[in-house]
C-alpha cells in the first residue's frame, strides 16, 4: 500500500450528532481515499460516536484506524497516540465537532509542495456564531513568519504540518495541560519550520461553536485558564529568542490568554478565585511584560495588568467594576499629563484645577506610561517623572497622555434595539455615550463599525457633560457580509485625532437584551442579535436558523 499523502488525526469524546457532519466531510474529500488515512481516537465516549466511527472505517478499510482509551480528560493525549501511527507525509487535525471544505485537503497538500512549506494554514471561517480571527487570511501568502502579529493570533492546530517536521523535532502535545494544549505543538511548528504557507483563497475548515457548548474550553475552570497562560508564556519565552518573534508571540498570549483572566467575568468570581488569578497574573507581568509587549496591547488590556501588577486585589475589582458596571470614568489634567480617574488614582484638587479638572473618559494606558509601569515605569517610558499625584498605586498607570485617540474611541453602549431607518429598512440602532461634552470638537472623524460593516453616518449629540452616539446597521448589510454559515462581529470606535488614529471596542456595559430579528438571503433565513461576550464587548451574530439550531435554542429556553 502506497504512503497517504496525508494522515487525519480525529480525538473524538462525545461529539455526537456532530460528528456524523465531521466524517461525511472526510468523506467527500477530493483527494480521494488512496490518497488520504484517518487515525481516529475515540477518548472514553460515553454516546453512541463508536458506532459511526466503526462503519466509517469499514466503509473505507485500510485507510481507516479507529483506536480505543478511556477519557484523559483533553485532546493532548489522543492527539499524540494518533501521531504514533502517522504515516502520511503530512499531518492535519480535525476536530470532531468541526468539518472540512471537499476540497481542502488535496488544495492543502498541493499548496505544501507547490511552496516547499512545512506548515500551511487554510481559511477557518466560523459556524454557529464562533468567533475567528480573519487577519491571517486577508490574502494568500506564500510565506509568513512569527514576528507577524496576524500569525501569532492564529496558532490553533487547524493546520497542515509535515510530518517530518514533526518527528525531526519530536513535537508532541502537553498532556499535563487540559486546555490550550494545541498551542504549544503549534507554536514549535512554526518556529522551526523552514516556510509557513497562508491560503485564503477558500474556506477549508469550519470550525463549529456546540449549541450544547459543552467542550471543555467553554467548561474550563479559571484556575485551569490560570495554568494554561502560564505554561503557554513561559513555552515561549524559553522556545523563541529575544526579539520581535518572541514579542510578537508575548504579546499574543498578554493580550488573548492573560488578559481574559482579567475580563468582566472576574467580578463573579469567589474571592480565593480572584486572589489566585491576581497572584498569578502579577507574577507573569513581573517576569514577562515588557514595556514594548506592553506598548503594543490594547488599552483595557494594559490598564488591567498593570493594575494587577502594582496594585492588590481591591484595586483591581475596582478598576474592572468601573468599566464593566459604571461605565467610561472621566479625566483629569495634572501639569500636562491626563490621567484616567479609575479607582485607585485621586489627584490633589489643586493638581486637577491646574489641568481644567474631569472632562472625559477612558480605558487608560495605552500612552507610554503604562509602558513605564508595566516595566517597572520610569519617565523614559513615557510616564511621569515619578511618584503619584494621588491615590495609592503609581500615577503612570493612569496615565493616557500618548492615547488620546484610544482614550476618546472609548465609549459605553446606552441601549440597543430594533428600529426603522428613512428609507424604510431595518436596522439596529446602537446608541452610545461618551463622558466628553464637545466629543465632535476633539475627534475630527468617528465611525462606529462591526469588523468591516459599517454603521451609517454616526450622529453626534451634545449634552450637558457627555455626547450621545448613535450608528444604525443595517440587517440586510450585515448579513449580506456574511459567511454562509453565519459570523459574529465584534463592533468597535474609531476615531481620528489631530491626524492620529484611535480604536476601541464599544463596551457594552449596559446592554438590554433584545430579541433576534430574522432575516432572508437567497433561499436561506437568517437571525441577527446583539450582544455581550465576557471581555464586555458589543457583539452583532449573524446565524444561520435551522431545525436543529431552534430545537437547541427551545431546549435551553426551559
Amino acid at each position: 500500500m502506497s504512503v497517504p499523502d496525508v494522515t487525519v488525526v480525529l480525538p473524538v469524546y462525545n461529539a455526537m450528532p456532530y460528528l456524523t457532519r465531521c466524517l461525511a466531510s472526510l468523506a467527500a474529500q477530493t483527494i480521494g481515499a488512496d490518497r488520504m488515512e484517518v487515525v481516529a481516537v475515540d477518548d472514553g465516549s460515553t454516546d453512541l460516536g463508536h458506532r459511526h466511527l466503526d462503519r466509517f472505517a469499514r466503509r473505507f478499510a485500510g485507510r481507516v484506524t479507529v483506536l480505543r482509551q478511556p477519557n484523559s480528560g483533553g485532546p493532548a493525549a489522543p492527539c499524540n497516540r494518533a501521531l504514533d501511527r502517522a504515516t502520511g507525509r503530512y499531518v492535519f487535525f480535525l476536530g470532531a465537532d468541526d468539518q472540512l471544505g471537499p476540497e481542502a485537503l488535496e488544495r492543502l497538500v498541493a499548496a505544501a509542495d507547490r511552496y516547499d512549506a512545512e506548515v500551511v494554514l487554510g481559511r477557518v471561517v466560523g459556524v454557529n456564531s464562533r468567533f475567528i480571527h480573519q487577519e491571517v487570511f486577508a490574502a494568500t501568502r506564500p510565506e509568513i513568519g512569527l514576528d507577524d502579529p496576524a500569525l501569532s493570533w492564529s496558532l490553533a492546530n487547524t493546520k497542515l504540518f509535515r510530518r517530518d517536521l514533526i518527528e525531526r523535532y519530536g513535537l508532541r502535545y502537553p498532556e499535563d495541560m487540559p486546555i490550550g494544549s494545541d498551542q504549544p505543538f503549534t507554536l514549535a511548528a512554526c518556529h522551526h519550520a523552514r516556510r509557513v504557507s497562508v491560503l485564503a483563497d477558500y474556506d477549508y475548515y469550519f470550525a463549529v461553536r456546540r449549541l450544547d457548548a459543552r467542550n471543555i474550553t467553554y467548561l474550563s475552570r479559571a484556575e485551569e485558564r490560570l495554568a494554561c497562560a502560564e505554561a503557554l508564556v513561559a513555552f515561549a519565552d524559553g522556545l523563541i529568542g529575544p526579539g520581535p518573534a518572541r514579542d510578537t508571540v508575548l504579546t499574543r498570549y498578554f493580550a488573548l490568554e492573560v488578559g481574559a483572566l482579567l475580563a468582566d467575568d472576574f467580578l463573579r468570581l469567589d474571592r480565593t478565585t480572584q486572589a489566585k488569578l491576581h497572584a498569578g497574573v502579577r507574577t507573569l507581568a513581573e517576569r514577562h511584560l515588557s514595556a514594548r509587549i506592553a506598548g503594543r496591547l490594547a488599552v483595557e488590556t494594559r490598564l488591567r495588568l498593570a493594575v494587577a501588577r502594582h496594585g492588590g486585589l481591591d484595586d483591581l475589582v475596582a478598576v474592572i467594576r468601573q468599566d464593566a458596571e459604571r461605565g467610561v470614568p472621566p479625566v483629569t489634567m495634572v501639569g500636562d499629563r491626563w490621567y484616567a480617574t479609575y479607582p485607585g488614582f485621586g489627584p490633589t484638587a489643586d493638581a486637577g484645577a491646574a489641568g481644567g479638572g474631569a472632562v472625559g473618559g477612558s480605558d487608560a494606558a495605552d500612552g507610554g506610561a503604562a509602558d513605564g509601569a508595566a516595566d517597572g515605569g520610569d519617565a523614559a517610558d513615557g510616564g511621569a517623572d515619578g511618584g503619584d499625584v494621588g491615590g495609592g498605586l503609581p500615577d503612570q498607570v493612569f496615565d493616557v497622555t500618548d492615547a488620546l485617540p484610544q482614550w476618546l474611541a472609548k465609549l459605553d453602549v446606552t441601549s440597543v434595539g430594533w428600529a426603522r431607518d428613512r428609507a424604510g429598512r431595518t436596522v439596529l440602532a446602537v446608541h452610545a455615550r461618551s463622558p466628553l461634552p464637545d466629543l465632535d470638537a476633539r475627534a475630527s472623524t468617528l465611525a462606529v463599525l462591526a469588523e468591516e460593516v459599517p454603521g451609517g453616518e454616526v450622529q453626534l449629540t451634545r449634552q450637558e457633560a457627555a455626547t450621545s452616539v448613535t450608528a444604525l446597521f443595517e440587517v440586510a448589510a450585515l448579513v449580506a457580509a456574511s459567511a454562509v454559515t453565519g459570523q459574529r462581529r465584534a463592533v468597535r470606535v474609531e476615531v481620528t485625532v489631530a491626524g492620529d488614529n484611535g480604536s476601541a471596542p464599544l463596551r457594552a456595559t449596559r446592554l438590554n437584551a433584545s430579541r433576534p430579528v430574522v432575516c432572508r438571503r437567497g433561499r436561506r433565513l437568517y437571525a441577527v442579535s446583539p450582544s455581550r461576550d465576557d471581555s464586555g464587548r458589543l457583539m452583532i451574530s449573524v446565524v444561520p436558523l435551522t431545525p436543529r439550531r431552534v430545537v437547541a435554542r427551545l431546549a435551553q429556553r426551559r
